[in-house]
């Protein structure tokens, strides 16, 4: 996993940083967001989120105690908080393509939870019919610190950490999960473009970052589903005579930009 940097600045714009994350309690609950950006706007504000979860109980939980679980978790995972460019940007994005939306989810859940992020490497290093073990992502949660998580503990993060690659696509299988190829949508090359560019990159490094690692797709192919994002206006992606340029005007308020 490469090393992030001005992780204050990245903060301010919506991704997390750690050694723990949600996952530890929860995966990445699509089934709940899918439920709650239903029955909202993008324009939707944290407060209403909360109002929705705990109050209006949306996501059909049984006891107020496990509604305000809920919502503790889907705000971790995902801020649900427009102040951060980064949630503002997946919301707009939800609506747009139903087909994106387990990768999208994934995308940011990758981006605000540490503990998902440690598993990254080692799923994507499976090719598709490989199988992945709960034991491979147990051991990967303890090698730096073996001492650090009980083995109770360990499986239970682990069951969560596959689940979630599950929903998004990644994986196939309830008991034995087999490595598989998500979809892969304009909508998603257009939010890791965004997630590359709010890391500081730019040009054609924004197509070497750790988000478009996650797509697993070829660049050429990369390369074509950006243009499409630029004609249907998602982004704005130029390449010329091998010179690459991809603005998001359209996704960043005006301190944002002088931010980055």
């Amino acid at each position: 996993m490469e090393n992030f940097v001005h992780q204050d600045r990245l903060i301010k714009l919506g991704f997390k940083f750690g050694k723990n994350g949600a996952h530890s309690s929860r995966t990445m609950m699509f089934k709940e967001l899918r439920l709650l950006f239903a029955a909202t706007t993008p324009s939707a504000t944290l407060q209403q989120y909360k109002t929705l979860i705990i109050d209006d109980n949306v996501l059909n939980k049984a006891t107020e105690k496990t509604r305000t679980l809920t919502f503790r978790h889907l705000k971790d995972l995902y801020s649900l908080d427009t102040q951060y460019a980064l949630f503002r940007a997946f919301r707009l994005f939800w609506d747009l393509e139903p087909e994106a939306q387990g990768m999208l989810a994934l995308q940011l859940a990758y981006a605000r939870d540490p503990l998902f992020r440690m598993s990254g490497d080692a799923v994507l290093a499976h090719k598709p019919g490989e199988q992945i073990t709960r034991e491979e992502i147990e051991a990967l949660l303890k090698q730096d610190d073996a001492e650090r998580f009980s083995p109770a503990s360990l499986k239970s993060f682990a069951q969560n950490i596959n689940s979630s690659w599950t929903q998004a696509g990644y994986l196939k299988g309830k008991a034995k999960k087999i490595r598989h190829v998500p979809i892969i949508t304009p909508i998603n090359i257009s939010f890791a473009l965004f997630q590359g560019y709010l890391c500081g990159l730019s040009g054609e490094r924004l197509f070497n970052s750790v988000w478009i690692k996650l797509l697993q797709t070829p660049l050429e192919i990369l390369q074509t589903i950006a243009s499409a994002a630029s004609y249907r206006g998602l982004i704005d992606y130029k390449e010329s005579g091998g010179v690459v340029e991809v603005r998001f005007n359209n996704l960043l308020e005006p301190d944002e930009k002088k931010l980055l």
